[in-house]
């Protein structure tokens, strides 16, 4: 089973660049999902192989009525470019769509 996180704005803010994205890698995390980036962190998940995603304007995991105990699954094309929207699925058949930083 791979691990997303589901965070708020700003996310990798004061963070320790180095640790703040090698840290997730370490433990597993696949890709995070968050209202807004740090841009520095974004590049530095990036450089980990943590797929950025952004909710889209007006959302969030609360105005989704996400809990982070779902099931998710993130479809990811072959052709995948920053900027792109892609789809999230729940176990319980819900969609949403995010945008790729």
């Amino acid at each position: 089973r791979q691990l997303i996180i589901l965070a708020g704005k700003d996310y990798g803010s004061g963070s320790s660049r180095d640790w703040a994205a090698k840290g997730p890698w370490m433990q597993g995390i696949k890709a995070v999902i968050t209202e807004s980036f740090e841009r520095i962190h974004r590049s530095n998940l990036v450089g980990m192989g943590i797929m950025p995603l952004e909710y889209l304007p007006g959302q969030n995991a609360e105005s989704l009525g996400l809990t982070g105990k779902e099931s998710y699954t993130i479809e990811v094309p072959e052709d995948l470019k920053t900027g792109q929207t892609v789809d999230v699925k729940l176990n319980d058949g819900r969609l949403f769509k995010v945008k790729v930083r």
